[in-house]
């Protein structure tokens, strides 16, 4: 084993498109989803240990330090998979806000994968790693290829898409959280669904027409996930001339794109802090 110690950077996700094809009849749900990493990122540290322990520190103390925490069972995962009898200690400098649709904690699991292939010399490549990420959840496996993607199926299913546009986006994450799994339960109950377009979106992202991609910005979500701040979070990116914004994930979190970083400064400085914590990114 060639290091005992990593440090990644685990940069949060926005979903320029969201929509719900369908419930599998596992109690699944298949997606199809144009994902985009940007550069809000938690710190994840990863020392390995050689008495089989799993030791977890995380600088947000609202969130659980044991198996409850996604990237102790990541790595849980992966010694399994691996038939490994090390342990690890991780540390996570939380910047990502959690239960916004961010995919902070997918990100995190992602990075102990990452991590543990290095200091285990396991080699495996980003496919086998996958395949132990999407058990952990939708979101792991984006996370740990990043960038511009098609995520279709459960998130397992992934196509690389061209680099998006240089541009800001503003993150709003209003002051209430998302359960993903109510989320998913709501829509089980939803009747009359207007889905996105997503073919439409899709040729867009595949031929880089950022107009387009724009126009077809989208959530599934947002037809029966109630975000009280939502409206007027919008409603200030507009005034500052966002060109599209739209709710992440599950949600609550909002983002707005920006073709200067004068407007998405501007749409920041006027976010009240009751509508929620505003955060400036770019895509990476």
């Amino acid at each position: 084993m060639s290091a005992k110690k990593i440090t990644l950077e685990a940069p949060a996700k926005i979903n320029l498109l969201l929509d719900i094809i369908c419930r599998l009849p596992n109690g699944y749900h298949s997606l199809f989803m144009v994902m985009q990493t940007v550069d809000l990122c938690d710190t994840v540290e990863v020392t390995l240990r050689d008495d089989g322990k799993i030791n977890l520190t995380c600088s947000e103390k609202a969130l659980p330090a044991d198996s409850k925490n996604i990237a102790y069972r990541a790595a849980e995962k992966f010694f399994e998979a691996t038939h490994n009898n090390c342990g690890a200690d991780i540390s996570l400098t939380k910047r990502i806000p959690f239960a916004a649709g961010l995919a902070g904690g997918s990100t995190d699991a992602a990075a102990v994968l990452k991590a543990l292939n290095t200091l285990c010399d396991t080699n495996f490549t980003d496919e086998e790693l996958c395949a132990i990420g999407v058990k952990l959840g939708a979101d792991v496996p984006f996370c740990i290829k990043g960038g511009t993607m098609l995520a279709q199926d459960i998130g397992q299913v992934l196509s690389p898409l061209p680099k998006l546009k240089d541009c800001y986006i503003v993150l709003v994450k209003p002051n209430v959280s998302v359960s993903t799994k109510e989320a998913f339960e709501a829509f089980d109950t939803c009747s009359d669904i207007r889905h996105p377009d997503c073919l439409t979106m899709l040729h867009a992202a595949a031929t880089a027409d950022f107009d387009d991609i724009i126009s077809n910005v989208g959530n599934v979500f947002e037809q029966f996930i109630e975000v009280p701040q939502r409206a007027e979070i919008k409603a200030v990116m507009r005034k500052h001339g966002s060109l599209a914004c739209c709710m992440s994930g599950s949600g609550p979190t909002v983002f707005g794109i920006f073709d200067t970083k004068e407007k998405a400064e501007a749409c920041i400085a006027d976010i009240p802090d009751k509508l929620g914590k505003a955060f400036l990114t770019k895509p990476i």
